[in-house]
């Protein structure tokens, strides 16, 4: 990259989501560096090949990044645009999360027919999701509902909930702001019924550790707050050794130097769903673990 002209290939992955992401990124960097020219290398992964199956069933664990990373490793791009929540706790040697933007409104939503909120459907609608996370919840707070599975971009999911394959299904609303669609949100899930993923809503940039250029490029764009929250989110998920077989989720929330941080852990039904909240990842990972989040995570 020469310092006189600088000049970033930027890896991403096809969907209109993550080129939406990667052009927001593109466009903050260029405000920051007058003269930044910025390349996009669009990279297939293989959670974007397989759409048969769930992600849980296929491993779960960077299907999203793992070509992307590699592609960033041999040196074809200088920077992965990602969502935090797809990213496994732990880096490949010689990589690095650069930067963490401005968070995105964290929560769930529901995309529904007719508008519905969660508490107005019908008892035996059919809500489609594919997260393992949000059907245990939902399952809790409404064990009358039916599930199915769905696989697809956002477009795909939501026309096949509207050709009747389902009364509703759950997104991610900072997918749905990102691609400016709000107005097909009928609900905002409350954390304290459906918890996000961990990371949910946070964007992170991955560089090479010893690209000094490109990571000093990227330091305009971290945000404090972000960090804090994704690292302590990340921390809960690594010391529990959660995998995408088991339902959990964590959000961490920064206020005025002051750190809250919700999480739980549940069976797959949804019967037996604990929730806890403290102020460290340490604490909430304790009080998890009092609660018998062992045994749900096959560890007895």
């Amino acid at each position: 990259m020469s310092a006189n002209a600088p000049h970033l290939r930027i890896g991403t992955r096809g969907s209109a989501l993550a080129l939406a992401q990667s052009g927001w990124i593109a466009g903050e960097l260029s405000r920051l560096h007058p003269g930044l020219t910025v390349e996009f290398v669009t990279i297939t992964t293989k959670g974007d090949r397989i759409l048969d199956r769930a992600l849980s069933q296929v491993g779960g664990k960077g299907l999203f990044v793992t070509e992307i990373e590699n592609a960033l490793l041999a040196g074809e791009i200088d920077l992965a645009v990602h969502s935090l929540k797809d990213v496994p706790t732990e880096q490949p040697p010689g990589l690095i999360l650069a930067a963490f933007p401005p968070r995105e409104d964290p929560r769930d939503v529901l995309v529904s027919r007719n508008d519905r909120r969660l508490a107005d459907l019908p008892p035996g609608a059919v809500i489609a999701t594919s997260s393992l996370r949000r059907t245990a919840q939902l399952r809790h707070a409404r064990p009358d509902l039916q599930f199915t599975p769905i696989r697809g971009n956002v477009d795909t999911r939501i026309r096949k909930m509207r050709l009747g394959q389902a009364d509703a299904v759950v997104l991610a609303a900072a997918g749905l702001i990102r691609l400016g669609r709000t107005e097909w949100i009928a609900e905002h899930l409350d954390p304290d019924v459906c918890l996000p993923a961990a990371g949910q809503g946070i964007l992170c940039l991955e560089a090479r550790a010893d690209d000094g250029a490109t990571r000093e490029l990227l330091a305009g764009l971290d945000c404090r707050d972000s960090r804090i929250c994704a690292e302590a989110e990340r921390h809960v998920i690594a010391a529990l050794g959660g995998s995408c077989q088991v339902p959990m989720g964590v959000l961490a929330e920064a206020n005025d130097g002051t750190l809250r941080i919700r999480a739980m852990v549940s069976d797959l039904q949804g019967d037996k769903l604990l929730r806890t909240s403290g102020d460290t990842p340490e604490a909430v990972v304790a009080q998890l673990r009092e609660m018998g989040a062992d045994e749900l995570l096959g560890r007895n």
